[in-house]
């Protein structure tokens, strides 16, 4: 496999970009995303820096993926 890194250091502008993905257990959801969870024990939710959620998705690749495709710079919040 070649895997590629790039080392970018923020700028200004870049920090507007930020966005943090974070997994969410799923029994902490409410019942009706439970119910489309289809098994899932985790999701991962994507949020900006002022904390408002953008997505919930079923994997942490996706959610990485998925803020990349929208320009921006995802990071993981433990």
């Amino acid at each position: 496999m070649n895997t590629q890194f790039r080392h970018h250091k923020l700028s200004t502008d870049d920090e507007s970009r930020l966005v943090y993905v974070k997994p969410v257990p799923v029994a902490d959801l409410p019942e009706e995303v439970r119910e489309q969870a289809e098994g899932l024990d985790v999701l991962f939710a994507v949020h900006d820096s002022d904390g408002q959620q953008l997505a919930l998705v079923a994997d942490r690749g996706l959610a990485f993926t998925l803020a990349r495709q929208h320009d921006m710079q995802p990071v993981t919040l433990h």
